[in-house]
């Protein structure tokens, strides 16, 4: 049962990665054909050229900015704080709580509280 688990684990895994990149290759060609239709609309259009001389280059700067973030999410930021780097990080956290519970326990062990069952004379 574990090891179907692990296997379900590892395709989810690999799917969820190939769907990352898909969607960044997606946006690639979405940003290229854009930045064509955008060059089309200032050149041959002559549109925007009253109030912003060139804006369709800081359009696709801008444009490619956000893709650049992209490209670094999928293939930097999701590889080393993707889904194994958060089992770890949970797992190390149960860890230090598990820990801490166990020292209060000694802690009470040691030290009990007085009996409250008892009347407490005033």
């Amino acid at each position: 049962m574990e090891a179907k688990l692990e296997q379900h684990e590892l395709y989810e895994n690999a799917r969820t990665r190939v769907q990352q990149k898909k969607r960044l290759y997606y946006h690639f060609v979405l940003f290229l054909i854009g930045s064509v239709f955008l060059i089309v609309l200032n050149k041959f259009l002559k549109l925007g050229e009253n109030y912003i001389e060139n804006w369709f280059v800081w359009a696709i700067a801008i444009w490619f900015f956000l893709l650049v973030i992209h490209f670094i999410n999928v293939f930097f930021v999701n590889r080393f704080l993707g889904k194994e780097w958060q089992r770890q990080q949970t797992e190390k956290l149960v860890a230090k709580q598990e820990k801490k519970i166990a020292q209060l326990s000694k802690k009470i062990e040691k030290n009990p509280l007085p009996n409250t069952d008892e009347e407490i004379v005033l």
